[in-house]
């Protein structure tokens, strides 16, 4: 990986998954799946597993890597047993994404990329835009995560 781009992007990439680890480390089945306002909010475990599967979409994207079997609308249902479950789960992306990174070679960040989500019509981006989003989205997420995290743990002090 000699391309400053991606190397960059490797190392966001590493402190996003660092921080979804520290969110989700020792807490309770009940606190990863605790959705802040009702049904219509995310869990952690929801937005661990949404942000990680479509992470590693974009990246595909971005690279120009074979795009994985993804299932957007069930990403949105899960739950988590455990926070090791969960941790695992984290553990086998982070190591898909430095694999695509790793395998990106020369990567040209103006090259034209169709997207084909399973949702939407395709679109064509460029490689950089998709990495960028990819990292964008990432770091959206995690914020989310962290927020929900400080909520769970407020809402046994309050009183």
């Amino acid at each position: 990986m000699s391309d400053p781009l991606v190397e960059a992007a490797s190392e966001i990439i590493g402190d996003s998954l660092r921080d979804i680890r520290t969110a989700a480390e020792g807490m309770s089945p009940e606190g990863l799946n605790w959705r802040p306002a009702g049904d219509d909010t995310n869990s952690i475990a929801v937005l661990v597993v949404h942000v990680l599967h479509s992470t590693r979409w974009w990246l595909s994207v971005a690279t120009d890597a074979p795009a994985p079997d993804r299932d957007r609308p069930s990403e949105f249902t899960s739950r988590a047993t455990d926070a090791s479950e969960l941790l695992e789960f984290v553990d086998e992306m982070s190591a898909e994404f430095l694999r695509l990174l790793a395998d990106a070679g020369d990567f040209d960040a103006g090259a034209s990329r169709t997207s084909r989500p399973s949702y939407g019509p395709p679109e064509t981006v460029t490689a950089a835009w998709a990495l960028l989003h990819a990292l964008e989205h990432l770091r959206e997420h995690v914020a989310h995560l962290q927020l929900t995290k400080q909520l769970w743990e407020a809402r046994g002090s309050s009183g």
